[in-house]
């Protein structure tokens, strides 16, 4: 039997290597996380009448659960969402208004992954937050290398989710708007558990001081206000 011979030209080889690089480099966390989100904007001073909604996750047999407001903004947040028929389902419901989406989070705290010994919460309670980028594209991708290399240059901060017992941490971003989710054990609180990430950790201290640098409000936060929180949409 002769033998196969693949002829590789160098300019295929390059592109072969490039896509190993990739792989190899690309972060196990990030790739194929099943958790996703839409949001809905109205201009700054406006509500948004969440009922349409309700009827929508209704008929996707969705929990009402998995909707969190703030202010202007109504979020859908969940696991294995279909998040291109929510989009088009969402703009449907709300011409006049923005429609975002929020999958593959740019970074990715697992405990299960993270966590020497670790033991996961059988329910979560779902903490987001989102916030804004500064407007330089310079420091826009500072922070996203900072996130890059942040459980090799930076151990610190993951060893403080894990003393949080923070059973995950997801970071998304569309445009320069960032959205946040902590996952905590249900019926825990943030407040809580939050302090535990600095607790003889004092360089969680140093990164969380070195990121504000790269932060600002969204439209409509108050002056100095950066992060802020969605909370579950209250159904009456």
């Amino acid at each position: 039997m002769r033998a196969l011979i693949i002829h590789i030209n160098r300019k295929s080889l390059g592109l072969m290597m490039v896509l190993v690089l990739l792989l190899k480099t690309a972060d196990a966390r990030v790739i194929g996380n099943p958790y996703a989100a839409v949001e809905i904007t109205a201009p700054v001073g406006k509500t948004i009448d969440h009922r349409p909604l309700l009827s929508l996750i209704k008929k996707q047999n969705l929990p009402f659960s998995s909707i969190y407001e703030w202010s202007n903004h109504l979020v859908i947040y969940g696991k294995n969402l279909n998040i291109n028929k929510l989009y088009n389902l969402t703009k449907g419901l709300y011409p006049g208004l923005t429609i975002r989406t929020y999958r593959h989070p740019f970074y990715a705290f697992n405990k299960q992954q993270c966590c020497v010994n670790s033991v996961i919460a059988p329910e979560w309670d779902n903490i987001i937050l989102t916030a804004n980028l500064v407007k330089d594209p310079k420091l826009q991708q500072e922070y996203l290398n900072y996130h890059a290399t942040q459980f090799q240059k930076w151990p610190e901060v993951s060893k403080g989710f894990c003393n949080a017992n923070f059973q995950q941490l997801l970071v998304f971003k569309n445009g320069r708007q960032l959205m946040l989710v902590i996952s905590i054990p249900k019926g825990e609180s943030l407040d809580k558990l939050n302090p535990k990430t600095t607790e003889n950790n004092p360089r969680v201290n140093e990164w969380n001081k070195l990121m504000k640098k790269y932060q600002e409000g969204i439209p409509g936060t108050k002056p100095g206000e950066v992060w802020v929180f969605f909370k579950p949409l209250k159904i009456q």
